[in-house]
């Protein structure tokens, strides 16, 4: 998995239909999805429960892209390497979820995985300023996290730090929260290239009609992209 920072869209599956993940991971990817997010939440750490390693390992076959598991869980360590045998690229662990995040990003990076490290809307950019060596993705949350559909908070000025922060760092900046083509701009403005797009991209199509999935996929990433410095309408 090599880096590059070409913005990329990555569909959520927590926004798709449960009963058939396997093609609606197929049918998002046909319809342009650079990468598939996985929202692993606990009940605990976050109000509600979705799916744990088994699911992962499930929807692997399915996904011929990029993993980009989310870890809304705590304790996180014990589960690490779950996820890694289950196939997860990309593992994120929040910075609130324990005392020990150096810990965490170590033992990620043990399992050979990239390693992400998630930030509430209300923890600030310095959370990560000591972890930027040790990690491959920062994601920003722009809703409170524990459930889709919630409206956006806007994070510009904390991506714009982080941005600065991470300099020429092979480091991703994601969002996660409320993304649509209203909001996406703004974000890739401020630095961000990987944008979590869950009921914008899976409201009014199916594993079976997914034109409206590509559609929205092609409509966000253009208002992004356009928003993008040197870039015009």
């Amino acid at each position: 998995m090599s880096f590059d920072r070409s913005l990329k869209i990555a569909p959520s599956i927590l926004a798709a239909d449960f009963a058939d993940f396997g093609a609606e991971c197929r049918a998002v990817q046909a319809q342009g999805a650079d990468w598939v997010h996985v929202d692993v939440m606990d009940g605990h750490f976050v109000p509600n429960i979705t799916f744990g390693p088994q699911m992962v390992a499930a929807l692997r076959p399915h996904v011929r892209t990029v993993m980009d598991v989310h870890l809304m869980i705590a304790p996180v360590d014990p589960y690490i390497e779950a996820f890694a045998r289950a196939g997860a690229d990309i593992i994120t662990a929040h910075v609130e979820a324990g005392a020990h995040i150096h810990r965490t990003l170590q033992a990620i990076r043990a399992t050979g995985k990239k390693a992400g490290v998630a930030l509430n809307p209300g923890t600030g950019a310095e959370a990560v300023e000591n972890l930027l060596d040790m990690v491959d993705l920062i994601c920003v949350m722009t809703v409170n996290p524990g459930f889709g559909g919630q409206q956006f908070i806007d994070m510009s000025e904390k991506v714009r730090r982080l941005r600065a922060m991470i300099g020429d760092r092979p480091v991703h900046i994601e969002i996660d929260g409320g993304i649509t083509v209203e909001t996406a701009p703004a974000m890739a403005r401020a630095g961000a290239d990987v944008l979590v797009a869950g009921s914008s991209v899976f409201k009014g199509g199916s594993a079976a009609d997914p034109a409206p999935y590509g559609e929205a996929i092609r409509a966000i990433r253009l208002a992004a992209e356009t928003a993008l410095p040197g870039r015009v309408a």
